[in-house]
């Protein structure tokens, strides 16, 4: 093959690839509420509600009927919300008694994988934080296969000339494994613990099982929930930023 179609070849594949990894990079803990009724609090007391649908590049919140605005006369349908709005999140609950009964169903199905974590999901817990431990000397052991395979193939003119689009594949597949692992949450993953969130007038502790986390949020289920500080105390599971959330305790 001649130089041009081998770029051709690496510009699709990078380019392939790319989307590939950029369509897998959801949230964890956001994705477990995809497809639920949800409010989201902002640090500025604003609140948005709505039925969660999540991208790679955000989230959108789709109203169950259309919301007139009095102040602007007008109708809207949803409320969008930017990854780089992220760090605006006070907190995201999902209440109980506005799920109807297939979402509780569903629900209870979900509380069952966290109360009892089998042995194949810790397996899979494993793989996946090994391979974030040791990322860094994955790509060391790409990058030396690669420069070996420049000085010591017939291709090796070909893979020097394309050196953008290798590294754009390498960094693709590197990102596809991109995870966050904190051994100190980890062997309490299942279990009850205490968070401490701050972001508002005063820090409140609440105490829910510690479904997961992620680089970016802490995710607790099956626990009472006070929006905001204001209202009724009710039955949630919350989504909260790191920044404003410590496992602090574990609980009984």
């Amino acid at each position: 093959m001649d130089s041009l179609t081998i770029t051709i070849i690496f510009i699709i594949l990078s380019t392939l690839i790319g989307a590939f990894v950029k369509g897998r990079m959801r949230d964890k803990c956001l994705l477990n509420f995809e497809g639920d009724p949800v409010n989201i609090e902002f640090k500025d007391g604003k609140v948005a509600w709505g039925i969660l649908r999540l991208e790679a590049t955000g989230l959108e919140l789709k109203y169950k009927k259309p919301y007139p605005d009095k102040n602007d006369n007008r109708t809207e349908t949803s409320f969008l919300l930017y990854k780089s709005e992220y760090p605006n999140i006070r907190c995201i609950a999902r209440f109980i008694d506005d799920l109807d009964d297939e979402a509780k169903k569903k629900r209870e199905r979900f509380l069952k994988s966290v109360y009892n974590q089998g042995s194949f999901r810790r397996i899979i817990r494993k793989i996946r934080n090994f391979f974030a431990t040791i990322r860094d000397s994955v790509m060391e052991v790409v990058n030396l296969l690669i420069g070996r395979a420049k000085q010591a193939t017939p291709m090796s003119g070909v893979l020097s000339s394309q050196d953008k689009y290798v590294s754009e594949m390498q960094t693709g597949v590197l990102s596809s494994m991109n995870t966050s692992f904190e051994p100190l949450l980890e062997k309490h993953i299942g279990r009850k613990v205490i968070l401490e969130h701050s972001g508002g007038e005063k820090i409140v502790e609440y105490s829910g099982l510690l479904k997961g986390y992620t680089a970016e949020f802490l995710e607790l289920v099956d626990l009472v929930y006070k929006r905001g500080g204001k209202e009724e105390p009710r039955r949630a599971d919350i989504i909260i930023p790191r920044s404003l959330g410590l496992v602090r305790h574990l609980g009984e």
